[in-house]
């Protein structure tokens, strides 16, 4: 008789919360929501912890780990991630889990595993919070002090169908302990501002219909933008308030996560053709509400009011404003609130950051202008819709329209930077670098907290050959931006791979959700670079195959084959001896010449 084949192995267990509920509502769009997360966030993920996926089981997964460690470290990845994404979608879409991690002994058969050592990490994963994680101890004795995170909790607990207690340690991203890690991997001396500085987080929707949700958020977002306009404070990006949406943290904690003296917070309630909002400014250092006030107006005030706040919260700042930069944050607004929801809408696909969304994206604003065009935000982000589809290499397409849109942007509002860095990469594209890089300053000139202008600057002056200052540039605007959108990592990784750091890029540009059809390119040559060949042709044979896998649907005309894609971007670089580096890392990988 054989003898049964055993080994020691980490254990991780994964489970949708509400699963049950969520298929009931809206089985259809519930299912695509769920496969979409996994393969564009969670999958990826697994492979770059060097975990196994043992099983799929409809809303769950049974993954196998090389460590303990990389599977703690993928858990926490993973859930900070999915809460990140889920800040921009409806209370009734969010897909959220619960994770079990446990180390022990296994049965191996076949690709599956059995035994005790599965049947703890399926129970930790069950008494694990909803976007937390569930540790054996003997799981967490391996981690402690190896993975950044705070695990609290130690007690005993007694799981079904396991005969013995069992000691158990939690994670939560909800946890009111500071979650956030540093957006580079390292932890950096915290700096003291010489301005105020200031995080409005995630309004609450309190309308009791959760369609509205979407308007809380751009109540938020537009308060955000409006304070970003005034030289005189430090505002953290919406990027990074919103990882607070929906979790219960001290505002004390909130502050020295993001590192900001002041937290504005607030409520929104809409009904019928009134809204009222609630706001309230504190001091987190002392836990002082330095003001507190609720507006209750008819929706045809909305942008009168958010000035309003705006103007009050600036007031009471230390340091109060001149009247000129006053005069300069209250922005041109459309009158029709119906084109204010497709704006909001839009934004909201826009952020997802995939070729379908920003499709989507791209109709919500042009059904904004259909119904207001002197709507000057719609007509700056439906030009920002067809950059990033050049950008992302999604479609190769002329910017002609864009740079039509752009111009009409700043003849309706002459102070907002989106369209000037619209602008900025369209003259990149065409060559024009000195009016590029111009019309990027103009962007940040504007609005001196824009990270989103401050980071796409660093991204063109890689391609100038001025890959420290570009780096330079990508850490201020990760500073601004402490939880800042994946493809900060992108711009990020370009600079280091200039500066042949090749490890530190291959961390950078991994952290990319969803991974870019470059990166898989740029991967590849740092890869082949560091010799590691194996690696270097999975990363390579990945972006060719990007090539048919993700460009489904998109005309013949407006595709890049991987090699046009592959000289296309070599030609990016104004030196030489930059472009010749690329290719020849895609050669070193495999590439044919």
């Amino acid at each position: 008789m054989a003898r049964q084949q055993r080994k020691l192995a980490a254990i991780v267990s994964a489970d949708v919360v509400g699963y049950s509920r969520l298929m009931q509502a809206d089985e259809a769009g519930t299912h695509s929501r769920l496969k979409a997360r996994y393969q564009e966030l969670v999958a990826p993920m697994i492979e770059d912890y060097g975990g196994r996926i043992v099983k799929l089981m409809g809303d769950g997964l049974l993954l196998e780990f090389p460590s303990v460690v990389s599977a703690a470290e993928w858990a926490v990845e993973a859930q900070t991630a999915v809460v990140a994404a889920n800040a921009v979608e409806r209370p009734e879409h969010r897909i959220e889990y619960r994770i079990g991690v446990n180390v022990g002994d296994i049965i191996v058969d076949g690709d599956d595993l059995y035994g005790d050592g599965v049947n703890v990490a399926a129970r930790l994963q069950e008494i694990a919070e909803p976007n937390g994680i569930c540790l054996s101890d003997a799981a967490f004795q391996q981690v402690r002090s190896k993975v950044d995170a705070e695990f609290i909790g130690g007690e005993e607990v007694a799981l079904k169908n396991i005969s013995l207690p069992v000691r158990t340690w939690h994670w939560s991203t909800t946890a009111p302990a500071p979650c956030v890690s540093p957006p580079l991997g390292v932890a950096e001396p915290r700096t003291t501002h010489d301005k105020p500085s200031i995080a409005v987080l995630p309004f609450e929707n309190m309308s009791g219909d959760a369609e509205q949700e979407y308007f809380a958020d751009g109540i938020t977002e537009d308060i955000i933008t409006e304070l970003a306009r005034f030289r005189s404070m430090l505002v953290i990006a919406r990027n990074s308030s919103f990882t607070y949406k929906g979790r219960n943290c001290k505002v004390q904690d909130v502050a020295a996560d993001l590192n900001v003296r002041y937290v504005v917070e607030g409520s929104v309630r809409k009904a019928g053709d009134r809204v009222r909002v609630t706001a309230q400014l504190i001091d987190a250092a002392s836990g002082n509400h330095l003001w507190a006030d609720r507006y209750d107006r008819e929706l045809v005030d909305i942008f009168a009011l958010q000035d309003e706040i705006t103007q009050t919260i600036v007031s009471i700042l230390p340091g109060r404003l001149a009247e000129a930069d006053a005069e300069r944050a209250r922005r041109k607004q459309t009158s029709n609130m119906t084109a204010y929801d497709h704006l909001l809408l839009g934004l909201m696909r826009f952020r997802r950051f995939t070729r379908i969304e920003n499709v989507v994206a791209r109709e919500e604003f042009r059904k904004a202008i259909e119904l207001d065009p002197l709507y000057a935000q719609a007509h700056g982000l439906l030009a920002a819709t067809d950059v990033w589809d050049v950008f992302a290499d999604w479609q190769n397409k002329p910017l002609d329209e864009a740079f039509e849109a752009a111009q009409r942007a700043l003849t309706l509002d002459e102070y907002d930077g989106l369209p000037h860095a619209v602008l900025g990469y369209i003259f990149f594209q065409h060559r024009q670098d000195a009016e590029a890089d111009m019309e990027f300053q103009r962007a940040v000139a504007l609005n001196p907290n824009d990270a989103d202008a401050i980071a796409f600057r660093a991204n063109i002056l890689v391609y100038f050959g001025r890959w420290e200052e570009a780096l330079k540039l990508i850490r201020d605007a990760m500073r601004l931006n402490p939880i800042p959108p994946s493809w900060y990592f992108w711009f990020e990784g370009l600079a280091l791979y200039s500066g042949r750091d090749y490890e530190a890029a291959v961390r950078a540009i991994r952290k990319i959700r969803p991974q870019l059809r470059p990166g898989h390119a740029y991967l590849a040559a740092c890869l082949a670079y560091l010799n590691r060949k194996d690696e270097a042709r999975t990363e390579l044979d990945a972006f060719v195959g990007c090539e048919q896998r993700d460009l489904a649907g998109v005309d013949e005309s407006a595709r890049y084959t991987s090699r046009d894609l592959a000289l296309e971007r070599a030609s990016r670089y104004r030196l030489a001896s930059d472009a010749e580096h690329f290719l020849e890392g895609l050669h070193k990988a495999g590439f044919p010449e």
